[in-house]
């Protein structure tokens, strides 16, 4: 695609069953650490960073073949929206019109509907400079598209530096007033993609409430403390420490589920949201954000069904997302953070995963 001293790559990933060629492009910084990058969905398809010793590993869940990606995956990797996470019954009212979203989770609208951002092919342009790599990924959502009104255009960009951060920034704009929350829905796993559970991985969230939920995953409009319930991971725990405990809110969703509110001492700014450290490979994931949210979640409809790269298949909590964005169903509940967007407006917002070793 480039020079051979490129810090850019690009192959055939593979063919949609309609017969269209999906592109994976690989961005590497000089201590070797790369990611792969799919125009389908901008899905993350690996990132390989090294451990304490040097070695280097892929720590995201994947699929080798791209009409899995349309079928199975439970977004592994996918950039999600035009809405990430729930929308009550697919339904909300904006300056007095009413719309309906395909329902796509029971009674609900999920990470955009039947077709989301995560199965759209994205328009794909690289750049690098002198410490880093990167790609910007636009895509227009038309107006009416899954029920969401205005023509939305969309520009997410990764890049890659030599300080092994992953930046992500997602820009977008609209012809009409809308709604929008994007987000990044890579599974980690830190010790490799393929070395069975999460539970040691020890997390810490920077937050003090968190948004609880109805038995479809909905939240009830509260905004409650996490002191002394095991949602609580003000200080870096194991997952595996409080998963199993007897709480109403665990048993709904099957483990953790759920958004954090962030504690934010200024909502412009980048600011800590979130670590997570894998004690056997030493591998330590920092992620920066200026969103007000994160959903964590814990990989509990996993199940081994789903045949993952190189033929391994993902169990039971094989990997944890942690989703920086702006609550769920925030448009049908007013004590959220807005996420209407008007003509004129532009949404930018930035997230930032830095990996390191302990």
């Amino acid at each position: 695609m480039s020079n051979e001293n490129s810090r850019i790559s690009s192959a055939l990933f593979g063919e949609l069953p309609d017969g269209q060629k999906i592109t994976r492009y690989t961005l590497e910084n000089k201590s070797g650490a790369s990611v792969e990058i799919l125009d389908l969905g901008g899905i993350i398809v690996s990132l390989n960073v090294p451990d304490r010793d040097g070695k280097l590993n892929d720590i995201v869940l994947g699929l080798d073949d791209p009409a899995q990606y349309l079928n199975e995956s439970p977004y592994f990797g996918a950039i999600v929206g035009r809405y990430a996470n729930r929308i009550a019954k697919g339904k909300f009212s904006l300056e007095g019109t009413d719309y309906s979203l395909a329902v796509n989770n029971g009674p609900n609208a999920l990470h955009g509907g039947l077709v989301g951002f995560d199965k759209k092919i994205w328009n794909v342009e690289p750049f690098e400079g002198a410490d880093h790599a990167g790609l910007s990924l636009t895509m227009v959502s038309e107006d009416g598209e899954e029920g969401y009104p205005g023509t939305l255009k969309v520009n997410v960009s990764y890049k890659l530096d030599d300080d092994n951060n992953l930046t992500i920034n997602y820009k977008a704009s609209t012809d009409k007033t809308t709604v929008i929350n994007l987000s990044q829905h890579t599974y980690f796993n830190l010790n490799g993609h393929n070395s069975g559970n999460i539970l040691d991985h020890e997390v810490f969230l920077n937050a003090a409430s968190f948004t609880p939920v109805d038995e479809n995953l909905i939240p009830t409009g509260e905004i409650v403390a996490v002191e002394n319930t095991p949602m609580d991971f003000r200080q870096a725990k194991t997952i595996g420490r409080d998963i199993g405990v007897e709480n109403e809110q665990l048993d709904v969703g099957g483990g953790y589920d759920h958004n954090w509110v962030l504690d934010r001492q200024d909502m412009e700014n980048m600011e800590l949201a979130a670590t997570v450290y894998e004690p056997t490979s030493g591998r330590f994931m920092e992620i920066m954000t200026d969103q007000p949210a994160i959903q964590f979640y814990t990989g509990n409809f996993l199940d081994g069904t789903v045949s993952g790269k190189a033929g391994y298949n993902y169990q039971y909590r094989g990997g944890l997302c942690l989703e920086t964005q702006h609550f769920p169903d925030s448009p049908n509940q007013v004590n959220f953070p807005s996420t209407v967007l008007k003509a004129g407006e532009e949404y930018n917002t930035t997230t930032i995963f830095n990996f390191s070793v302990k």
